[in-house]
């Protein structure tokens, strides 16, 4: 099956099109290096030629609501009005637990994602909600200027990227369920102790200070407002046995004082 995956060059992307590769498909990478922009949809239709399915992990790295809205609509849009035109029979889509109880300016465009995949596109539809991926707390060092580390008081129940992309391949391969259960990774983290651990993993010295944010974001992200409310899938990758796979991988980027993937929330990708 020829199947398109928007943001496929980001993290979960490169993911999900190794995991269709390894299962026999044939998937075909939209984003802006292959020649695809998903905002102004130049070049969509082309790659779209023949495609049956859609797995969305398109990504944009902002806090303003206003900028996420704007970009969330405009390829949402495309990518349904792309499919609906060649005939996509399954549209997926990853979304974040926790959108409608974590107000963040990000999760306002990906709740305005999750409308026009559901309430506004003719295409049969799946909608899976993950948490934050063990590599968010080095996103979040990677947005502070040194020597600090401000970092939120925020419960995650991170789960592997790859565990992420595997479960997503299974639901474009399978029937249109419409919203799917949630995936979380198998144990409850702290943000300030996993940003800890990074750091001593990674030999650096930075003064982590805590902090929780202000309002009903600051007090949803302290309170659990992120993590699964009812029972879904879970992963099986604890953070610490991520953080023992890749120690070498962030102690040079430490080392170098380079960047690993970026990205907001933990969901790298390449948007349009």
């Amino acid at each position: 099956m020829r199947i398109a995956v928007a943001g496929g060059t980001g993290l979960v992307g490169r993911y999900v099109v190794d995991e269709l590769v390894a299962a026999g498909h044939e998937p075909v990478v939209l984003a802006r290096s292959r020649g695809v922009d998903l905002v102004s949809g130049a070049g969509l239709d082309a790659a779209m030629t023949g495609v049956e399915a859609v797995v969305d992990v398109s990504n944009l790295q902002t806090t303003s609501a206003k900028k996420s809205i704007s970009f969330f609509e405009s390829t949402g849009r495309n990518l349904l009005d792309a499919g609906a035109r060649v005939g996509v029979r399954h549209h997926v889509l990853l979304s974040i637990v926790g959108l409608e109880r974590v107000a963040l300016g990000y999760y306002q465009g990906k709740l305005r994602q999750e409308e026009a995949v559901a309430k506004e596109g003719a295409t049969p539809w799946t909608i899976m909600r993950a948490t934050q991926f063990h590599e968010f707390p080095q996103q979040v060092l990677d947005r502070m200027p040194v020597p600090l580390a401000m970092v939120p008081r925020m419960r995650t129940q991170p789960v592997a990227a790859r565990e992420v992309a595997q479960h997503l391949v299974r639901l474009v391969l399978g029937a249109p369920q419409g919203m799917a259960p949630e995936l979380a990774g198998p144990r409850v983290e702290e943000l300030v102790d996993m940003v800890r651990k990074v750091l001593r993993a990674g030999g650096r010295r930075r003064l982590l200070v805590p902090v929780t944010l202000p309002g009903t974001v600051g007090r949803a992200m302290k309170g659990g407002g992120n993590l699964p409310t009812g029972p879904g899938s879970r992963g099986t990758q604890t953070f610490d046995e991520w953080l023992t796979e890749n120690v070498r991988h962030i102690a040079q980027d430490g080392q170098d004082g380079q960047d690993v993937n970026g990205g907001h929330d933990g969901r790298p990708g390449e948007g349009g």
